[in-house]
């Protein structure tokens, strides 16, 4: 990690199973329960909708990992215990709750991978809205193995990185797929070597954070509700969005720095 980054403060730091800290535009949010592969229970899920409700204001993105060997291994089934079925909807919301959070939030947010990806775990990393891969990255949906079904928005969330069928083929037979294979399928944007996702992530995060704050949003927020109209609803809400966004003032300066030859040119990640 760069070294400007500097721990949280307040609310923020008394999150005992996330590690948060910052550095200028960019906040880094970490899983902290190596010992459990940093398995969901109750009380993260709980300190994730905190922590990404609360961001500072001056974070622009959000770089998301795990702690130690693997990124995140789903649903904590200690927890699981003997729920009513009214209980299991309540338990479900608050995952929806959380995970909407990130993906509908006020910024991008850029998950680092490796390791195990599996259930919960995947389903919290189809949250975010770019994934970078380390080669040691696998990914699984034993739910159906289980006599379970996804509770976090995966039903939702990753038939819209890998289409139904890869979803229904990984929760009927219990295939996984690797870093490479999750490349090709729309898992994750890139993958890199072991050790080195958090480098590539916050160079993401730092061109992420530059942009114009409004033209981010509209990525985060309109782009897949207008992916889920029919097409003239969509054409139409894309109009609105790029007017709103042009209108911006911040906007009008970067073109005008475009125009005056001082932006910098397009080029590769």
């Amino acid at each position: 990690m760069p070294s400007s980054f500097v721990p949280a403060t307040g609310l923020l730091a008394q999150l005992d199973l996330l590690r948060i800290e910052h550095s200028a535009a960019v906040s880094h949010v970490r899983l902290m329960r190596p010992a459990k592969r940093n398995a969901i229970n109750d009380a993260l899920v709980s300190q994730l909708h905190t922590a990404f409700v609360n961001l500072p204001e001056a974070t622009q993105c959000v770089v998301l990992s795990g702690e130690g060997d693997h990124f995140c291994a789903g649903l904590d089934l200690s927890e699981l215990g003997e729920r009513s079925v009214a209980e299991g909807i309540v338990h479900s919301r608050s995952w929806h709750a959380a995970f909407a959070q990130i993906q509908f939030g006020r910024v991008p947010v850029v998950a680092v991978l490796h390791g195990v990806v599996v259930g919960g775990g995947l389903e919290l990393a189809s949250a975010a809205h770019i994934r970078v891969a380390e080669a040691s990255t696998f990914y699984g949906l034993p739910e159906g193995q289980r006599g379970l079904f996804v509770g976090g928005g995966g039903s939702t969330r990753v038939p819209r990185l890998v289409g139904a069928a890869h979803m229904t083929d990984m929760m009927l037979t219990g295939r996984v797929y690797d870093a490479a294979e999750g490349l090709a399928i729309g898992f994750s944007q890139y993958v890199t070597e072991v050790g080195q996702g958090l480098e590539k992530a916050f160079a993401l995060a730092e061109k992420v954070a530059a942009n114009a704050p409004l033209s981010n949003f509209a990525v985060m927020h309109a782009l897949p509700r207008i992916a889920d109209m029919n097409q003239s609803d969509g054409l139409f809400t894309e109009s609105l969005m790029a007017a709103i966004a042009q209108g911006d003032d911040a906007a009008k300066g970067r073109m005008r720095a475009f125009l005056d030859g001082k932006a910098g040119k397009v080029g590769k990640s």
